[in-house]
């Protein structure tokens, strides 16, 4: 096939040559003119919206979209001139109805006026870079009607003479003011802000600076901070009601700074009323109300959180250096208590449980609880005292409500060691009396204790109740074995106690009784005979005994005694009339020790089964003892208790003292050469560091102390000094 010759085709627009009569744009637009007047006219009911849709339509079809803009701005700018006229005749509270009503049929006609103009608005006005028809008309109303030099400024005036009305409690017509306001809105946000809101925070600061004046001067603390928040209340409703949203922020900034950032000072410390005056008398209300507002506003938390921390500390510290309080230490933990729970009440219903107060609570109890180094002693001697009889008959929940408590002053306290000793000595007394309220208790706050400050902190503390157990069945084995032999003598209860768990200290042994003395040894050989390698030594002044006493007239009694009371009150099985020294002589009891067993004896009201010549609540060495016939009592059980003092003295205190020192040292000792044998070299000031973190759980050492450890370390070759350096160790491995 031969190839085809190639057609090009073009195709041409169809010429129809369209005749326009000269005439045609304005006879067109003043159809359209009229209608306009007539929409403003409310005539528009007889227009064709689809004739006049179609006539504006030619208009931008035929190229005089020019004409038909610049006319309606004309036309609208001539209509808006006569609104204006009007509006700015209206008089009183008729002017905001009459420019709301204006504004509502300016709306209408704009409505319609962009129906007709429709297609203007979607191809002449984008390829023209004009503005769109509706636009066109809230700019010609902001111009013409808003910015007019007898409206603009009255209208501002009169929108901020009706939101002080309102203020001062009259009723305003909120419709109105809502539909004015967003006028405003609607005309553009500068518009709003300028012509409305700009104005309305400047005359609010005024208003809320003059009313806070008045207020602070006639109110006190509670009632002032009612008004704050009442009025603060009242601008964040009148913003929902008829405000822009955007404007809350502002408004309530503004009533901040004027009625709380202004006085905060002022209104904390407000005599008779302030801050301190509400948690003195538990105002849980009014302390919720003045957190709430005052973290409202940068600072606010904090001086309210200093004044209380101020207070609390400074309470605290009466507290515990007030030397009446020091008398009864459960009582003194009692109120350390009492004013956590205050507190935690307070945090908690009127602060929100605020974290950073919790957290200024904690250190404010952390530093007035050291600054009383009897404080480990006294929470001891309080955990001592409900775990003997302050928890009979409570329940288990309160019983762990107790012990929490307990463990929470015990966080506290920076010499956790110096707790522990007395504890264990208050504990090893509870169970070699059996006095202890219940196993369960104790043990629960073992592990309390154990899960505060781990396995170490408790260890021996574990190993007492495992002594106990023992024991029970140390002595059941021993009377499987020697029962038929003892008869009807004295029957022996023992508790074996490890070294290392119990505080026993050596202590004199003093001379049994030759009936006890017997079954002693029998229990002595017997155990030794079951376990090998251990040795027995007698703790007299740990023990008790029960005695059976026949009185003048046959009166009998069982005497609930101290091996030391036992060994005495023996004595006059063969005598009537003692000395001191004899008595001395006999036992070999220690001196301060027997003063205090003849005093419970012979001075007691009620348990004086020993009379003494001459009488006096002292015991002196030329004293003389008798057994007392004419004893009575009209319980069959009686129970004489040593006279001792339930807290330490002075000097028995410092050697309470003295012994935790000396406990430390190995501790101070072992965290330093933990630290160089990680670090190899460090100086001076850093060791000190380290090991003040690593002890601080258990107790702040004191850096002397660490300075004399790291030189018993140096001479004993642990460590080693730097020659060019002095500040500086080596560990020796």
């Amino acid at each position: 096939m031969s190839a085809q010759k190639k057609k090009n085709f073009q195709i041409e627009a169809f010429k129809h040559r369209v005749v326009v009569d000269p005439k045609y744009p304005e006879k067109t637009w003043k159809i359209l003119e009229h209608a306009i007047h007539e929409i403003y006219n409310h005539n528009a009911s007889g227009l064709s919206f689809e004739e006049l849709y179609r006539n504006a339509y030619n208009m931008v079809l035929h190229k005089f979209g020019e004409k038909l803009y610049s006319g309606l701005v004309t036309t609208m700018t001539s209509h808006l001139l006569e609104i204006s006229r009007s509006i700015e005749a209206a008089q009183g509270e008729v002017f905001l109805e009459e420019l709301n009503r204006k504004w509502a049929d300016h709306n209408k006609a704009l409505q319609m006026i962009r129906d007709i103009l429709m297609y203007m608005d979607r191809t002449f006005i984008p390829s023209t870079h004009k503005t769109p028809v509706h636009e066109l008309g809230l700019n010609l109303w902001r111009d013409v009607v808003i910015h007019s030099s007898k409206t603009q400024i009255r209208l501002r005036d009169t929108l901020l003479e009706l939101v002080y009305r309102e203020r001062n409690g009259e009723v305003i017509n909120r419709g109105l003011m809502r539909n004015i306001i967003k006028m405003l809105m609607d005309l553009g946000s500068a518009v709003y802000q300028e012509d409305f809101e700009q104005h309305f925070l400047e005359v609010s600061a005024d208003f809320y600076r003059l009313e806070s004046q008045q207020f602070i001067e006639s109110c006190d603390c509670g009632d002032y901070l009612k008004k704050a928040e009442r009025r603060l209340n009242e601008e964040m409703e009148r913003v929902s009601h008829y405000m822009d949203a955007r404007s809350l922020d502002k408004i309530t900034n503004v009533v901040e700074k004027e009625m709380i950032e202004s006085h905060m000072q002022r209104l904390v410390h407000m005599e008779n009323s302030g801050l301190v005056n509400m948690l003195v008398n538990d105002k849980y209300e009014d302390l919720g109300r003045m957190y709430n507002l005052f973290r409202r506003v940068p600072t606010g938390l904090s001086i309210v959180r200093d004044v209380m921390t101020s207070y609390i500390r400074d309470t605290g510290k009466q507290l515990v250096t007030d030397p009446e309080r020091l008398r009864d230490p459960v009582d003194f933990v009692q109120r350390l208590l009492d004013l956590k729970d205050k507190y935690d009440e307070i945090i908690t219903l009127a602060f929100g449980n605020d974290k950073t107060f919790q957290n200024a609570l904690n250190s404010s109890f952390e530093y007035f609880i050291n600054l009383n180094a009897r404080s480990p002693e006294f929470i001891s001697l309080f955990v001592d005292d409900k775990l003997r009889k302050g928890l009979r008959g409570v329940s288990e929940e309160d019983v762990e409500i107790v012990l929490d408590k307990v463990m929470m002053l015990f966080r506290y306290l920076q010499e956790k060691d110096v707790f522990e000793k007395y504890y264990k000595q208050h504990l090893a007394k509870r169970l070699l009396a059996g006095k202890t309220v219940s196993d369960d208790a104790e043990r629960s706050l073992i592990v309390k204790l154990k899960t505060e400050c781990g396995y170490q902190f408790t260890s021996k503390l574990e190993g007492m109740f495992t002594d106990m157990k023992t024991s029970e069945d140390t002595m059941q084995g021993f009377y499987a074995s020697h029962g038929t032999e003892l008869g009807d003598g004295p029957t022996l209860a023992v508790h074996v106690l490890t070294t290392g768990s119990w505080p026993t200290q050596p202590s004199a042994t003093c001379n049994l009784p030759a009936e006890i003395l017997g079954v002693c040894e029998k229990f002595r050989s017997y155990y030794l005979g079951t376990h090998t390698g251990r040795r027995l030594s007698w703790q007299t002044n740990m023990g008790t005994a029960d005695l059976k006493a026949t009185f003048g007239k046959g009166q009998k009694h069982e005497l609930n005694v101290s091996t030391y009371q036992m060994c005495v009150l023996m004595l006059f099985n063969n005598a009537d009339r003692l000395s001191y020294k004899e008595i001395e002589q006999a036992t070999e009891i220690p001196a301060s020790d027997l003063k205090r067993c003849l005093q419970s004896l012979a001075c007691v009201r009620g348990k004086n089964v020993l009379r003494k010549e001459p009488m006096s609540k002292d015991i002196a060495e030329d004293d003389a003892f008798f057994f007392n016939d004419k004893f009575m009592s009209k319980l069959y059980k009686v129970k004489i208790g040593t006279v001792v003092a339930q807290r330490e003295s002075e000097p028995e205190n410092q050697e309470t003292r003295q012994r935790v020192e000396e406990d430390r040292k190995p501790q101070i000792e072992a965290a330093i050469v933990r630290i160089m044998k990680s670090r190899r070299t460090l100086d001076h000031n850093n060791i000190v560091a380290e090991v003040t973190k690593q002890l601080q759980a258990r107790f702040l050492p004191n850096p002397v102390v660490i300075k004399k450890r790291i030189e018993s370390l140096i001479e004993r070759e642990f460590l080693e000094r730097d020659k060019n350096d002095r500040k500086m160790y080596r560990y020796l491995a």
